[in-house]
This record gives structure tokens, C-alpha cells and sequence, in this order.
């Protein structure tokens, strides 16, 4: 129970610390104080949506066996289960997060990397792997363009772009994760390495070249072309492995269903996902998500005893400990952006931070700046919104290029991501997990280091 009560006791705990800081020491003005409440609460309940959303919309599909009926016809493509968790992770994953993003990929394909025989905690670390390089465009176009909005961004779509290379590593990250644990793990990586990094490197360079379209595209151009290519690769056993790898203790999987009906509750969630941002911007993923649920159990002609109320209750009873962590970091981010408007006369927080980054080595630290921001903030718009301002000022003081060091910012942003703590509870409430949240920021720390470092890297040497 100890463990458990961590991630919620230390979220609420750095709260009151930052409601004192605000309180007494900054002096925030009381409408500040009151209005950070409310959009922390807004964004947590806008984030317990996407929950709500995900683990309803899977508990119909687990109980239609569509999920299952999802391995086995992945099996057309390929037999090897590197190549599979790679098209299911890296290619469809950054596709769900070009349309929606918020959490909602690692939510909607951990549950698949289950059914094809992943242990849970697996699943969650590789979902959340997944979800990082194409959040530096994110649901399309939105982290520049509404987390640097006021901002001169000209530029910054090509160097976010330029400078998120380091992402062609993250197919690696996600084959290294699916070896833990095997007998032959360093036969099954190194074979399946070659087949992981060209992965990675078609989707960094479609996205490259889809930036000069606009902010919109990059995500889903690669994710679409990358997967075109990637199955064309396999198909022609180019860059894979002669031997076949199957799952460990491998059970044949059956198909419940038809092709058409085991891809169809995916096809909905991704057009109404997109249907829903293009009737309006603050469409939230999960209704989609729901809707997308209730649509299949239509469908499937299942009794409505059997399914809805149960579905209901599990989405209910897995969303409470997300949301007030969720609540808890969300409105510690809205107190440091306010603090500017206080009694005290004292430097906004975010002034003060700012301040640090004001030296020679701002092109490193710029993306280790956007990597907290997701951690704490869960998203890479939030990220750009709290600190783009005071990193285009320090860029200016430094005589940088802006459009470099926020395009830094945002691929650190990026890879952040894969550690966000809210998208961590979202893929653990979808598989069914508690409790594991530092064991899994622990196994994904030292990529996201890789990640973040060699962008820096790259931006000291080029600016």
C-alpha cells in the first residue's frame, strides 16, 4: 500500500508546497490563486476524460476478443514479434498521436501489445517509448502552434524537426524493453536492431521532409508513409532477421473475428478523432474513445447487462488515483505561470528559473528544460506554453538563434514525453496496473538521458 500511496501522497505534498510558495512568499494575487485552481482542475478533468474514454473503449474490445483478433492478423505482415510491437508502437502509436495526442496512444496500444503476449509492465514502458518523438508536432501542429502562440515561430517547425534525429533511437529503446527477460536476449536484439533503426530513421526523415507543408503534417505523413515502407521492408525481408522470433511461451492466437471487424473500432477512434479536432479545437480524445466503444458494442449485438454497466465501473474505479495526480502537477504548473501577478514584487517563478539558462550553455540546456516541462506537465503543449517565452528571452540575451533553441526545446519536449507522469497513469489504468510508476520511470530514464543528451549535444555543436 506504501507504494501505492507514493506518486498521489508526493504529487499533493509538492502542492501544498507550492501553494505556501505562492501564498506566502510570492504573495500571488487571490483571483491568480483561485483561477490556477481552476484550470489545474480543468486540465486534470479534461486528461480523466481521456482515461474514462480509453479504459471503456478497451474493456468492450477485450470482452469482444477484437484485441486478440488484432495479433493474429498482424501475423500477415510478419511473423517476428519485433517487427510487430514495432508496427503497433512506433508507426500506429505516432499516428494516434499526430491526430489526437494527450496520452491517448500509449492508452489505446497498450492493451495491444498485451494481447500479443506482452506482460503488462512491458506493454506500458514500450506504449510510453512510443510516444515521444512525435510529440514534437503532436496533434497536428499543436504544440508550436498553440504553445508558442504570441511567439515569432518562423523556423521553429524546421529545426524542431532537424534537431529531433535523436528520436531514430526510440524503435531500439522499444526492441532493448522486449528482450528483457528472454533466454536469447542479445540474438533477439541484435537481430532485430537493424530492422528497429531504419524504423526510426524513416519516420525522422519523412517528417523532415513533410515540415515545409506546415506544423500539421509531419506527425502523420511519416507515421503513414513510415508504415508503408516498413511493411514493404518486411515483406521483402530487407534489414530482418533470417530467424523468426516468436513469442516466449507462444500460444497460437485465433482470430474471434473478421479482418474488417478486428481493424474497424481502430479506424472509427482514428476518424472521429480527426473529425472532432476539425469541428473544433478543444474536442477532448474520450469522447471519442467512448463513442468509438458504444459504436462496437452496437455492432457486436452484445446484451447491454453484460457489457456497459461492468465497463462503466472498471473506467470509473481506474481513473481516480490519475486524476488527482493529474490535478496535482496541473495546477503546480498554472501557480509557477501566475506567479508573476503578486504583493511580493518578487520575479515570476518562471523569471527566476530563467535565469539559469542565461549562459553559453543554454543549447544544451534548452532541451533538458523541455524534457521536465513534459514530465511534469504530461504534454509537450503545456511544456512549450511554460517555458518558450523565457527561453526565446534568455536566447536574445545569449544572441542565439530563437527558432534554434525552441526547436531544441521542443524535441527535448519530445522526448520527455516518454516519461510524462500523467501519460504514465493513463497506460497503467488501461493494463491494469498500479503501484509500478517508479519502476517504470526508472527502466525509461536512462533513454530519455540518451535522448535529451544527444539533442543537446547537436545543439552546441551546431549553434
Amino acid at each position: 500500500m506504501g507504494r501505492k500511496f507514493s506518486l498521489v501522497g508526493i504529487s499533493l505534498a509538492l502542492l501544498g508546497f507550492f501553494l505556501f510558495l505562492a501564498i506566502f512568499i510570492w504573495q500571488i494575487a487571490p483571483q491568480y490563486l483561485s483561477s490556477s485552481l481552476e484550470k489545474g482542475f480543468k486540465v486534470a478533468f479534461d486528461i480523466f476524460l481521456i482515461i474514462f474514454g480509453a479504459v471503456f473503449f478497451i474493456d468492450i474490445l477485450n470482452k469482444e476478443k477484437i484485441i486478440q483478433s488484432v495479433g493474429f492478423y498482424l501475423e500477415s505482415f510478419s511473423k517476428d514479434i519485433r517487427i510487430q510491437v514495432i508496427f503497433l508502437a512506433w508507426f500506429f502509436e505516432n499516428l494516434i498521436e499526430g491526430i489526437a495526442g494527450f496520452g491517448t496512444p500509449s492508452a489505446i496500444v497498450a492493451p495491444l501489445l498485451i494481447g500479443l503476449g506482452l506482460t503488462p509492465i512491458h506493454a506500458v514502458i514500450i506504449s510510453l517509448f512510443g510516444n515521444s518523438a512525435a510529440g514534437a508536432f503532436g496533434a497536428a501542429g499543436t504544440p508550436i502552434r498553440v504553445g508558442f502562440a504570441g511567439i515569432n515561430t518562423a523556423g521553429v517547425n524546421y529545426f524542431t524537426a532537424l534537431f529531433n534525429f535523436a528520436g531514430i533511437l526510440v524503435p531500439a529503446f522499444i526492441l532493448w524493453t522486449l528482450s528483457q527477460g528472454r533466454k536469447d536476449r542479445w540474438l533477439f536484439f541484435k537481430e532485430g536492431l537493424p530492422f528497429a533503426l531504419w524504423s526510426g530513421f524513416i519516420f525522422w526523415i519523412f517528417s523532415f521532409g513533410a515540415v515545409f507543408l506546415g506544423g500539421e503534417f509531419p506527425t502523420i505523413i511519416a507515421s503513414l508513409l513510415g508504415l508503408f515502407v516498413a511493411v514493404l521492408t518486411a515483406k521483402l525481408k530487407i534489414l530482418t532477421s533470417k530467424n523468426t522470433a516468436y513469442r516466449e511461451n507462444r500460444q497460437e492466437l485465433v482470430a474471434h473475428h473478421s479482418l474488417p471487424m478486428a481493424v474497424f473500432p481502430y479506424l472509427l477512434v482514428i476518424l472521429l478523432l480527426a473529425g472532432g479536432k476539425f469541428i473544433s479545437r478543444g474536442f477532448n480524445p474520450g469522447f471519442a474513445l467512448v463513442i468509438s466503444g458504444l459504436i462496437v458494442f452496437v455492432v457486436t449485438r452484445r446484451k447491454f447487462g453484460e457489457t456497459i454497466p461492468e465497463a462503466v465501473k472498471n473506467a470509473f474505479l481506474r481513473t481516480g488515483e490519475p486524476f488527482a495526480v493529474i490535478f496535482a502537477m496541473s495546477t503546480i504548473v498554472q501557480l509557477i505561470l501566475n506567479s508573476g501577478h503578486n504583493y511580493s514584487n518578487l520575479p515570476s517563478m518562471l523569471k527566476t528559473i530563467s535565469a539559469g539558462f542565461e549562459n553559453p550553455l543554454l543549447p544544451f540546456f534548452a532541451p533538458v528544460a523541455g524534457a521536465f516541462g513534459a514530465f511534469i506537465s504530461g504534454s509537450v503543449t503545456i511544456s512549450n506554453i511554460l517555458f518558450g517565452n523565457f527561453l526565446k528571452m534568455a536566447s536574445e540575451v545569449m544572441k542565439m538563434d530563437p527558432a534554434k533553441i525552441l526547436g531544441l526545446f521542443v524535441a527535448g519536449a519530445a522526448a520527455g514525453n516518454m516519461m510524462a507522469l500523467t501519460d504514465i497513469m493513463t497506460a497503467e489504468a488501461v493494463a491494469k496496473i498500479k503501484s509500478r510508476e517508479r519502476e517504470i520511470i526508472k527502466r525509461v530514464l536512462l533513454p530519455c538521458i540518451i535522448y535529451v543528451s544527444l539533442t543537446g549535444l547537436a545543439g552546441l555543436i551546431f549553434i
